[in-house]
């Protein structure tokens, strides 16, 4: 049976992942491990270990604390506005994220501008 910890866990293992663009294999081959021990990790399938959790981050570039980032229930929201209450499993969002970093600083803003326009507007 699925721990929440580890389903929490593997699903910021995933999101880090697919923001910064690495791919399951890329991801096990840094850390030496085949690519479908990543998708057993990113399921909450199996438990990520301290040391293998330690390689992870960083080959993700991040902390360890990131991992247990809005662990907390009261700290996570049920819904906003039909936001799905974890963003971080949605691809669509994810890759509308990845898209928007991707765009030069100064068109950014303004893209951001006008989407709080219409989404004020509707």
């Amino acid at each position: 049976m699925k721990h929440a910890v580890d389903v929490h866990v593997g699903k910021r293992i995933r999101h880090r992942r697919w923001v910064s663009g690495t791919t399951q294999q890329q991801l096990a081959e840094q850390v030496g491990i085949k690519f479908q021990q990543i998708q057993k990790y990113e399921t909450g399938m199996n438990r990520v270990s301290a040391s293998r959790l330690w390689d992870i981050a960083h080959a993700l570039n991040v902390d360890i604390a990131f991992f247990f980032e809005g662990l907390n229930e009261d700290s996570m929201p049920a819904d906003l506005n039909g936001m799905p209450s974890d963003i971080m499993t949605d691809k669509e969002a994810l890759e509308l994220l990845r898209s928007y970093y991707s765009i030069p600083e100064d068109q950014r803003r303004r893209l951001f501008d006008l989407a709080r326009v219409l989404s004020d507007a509707a």
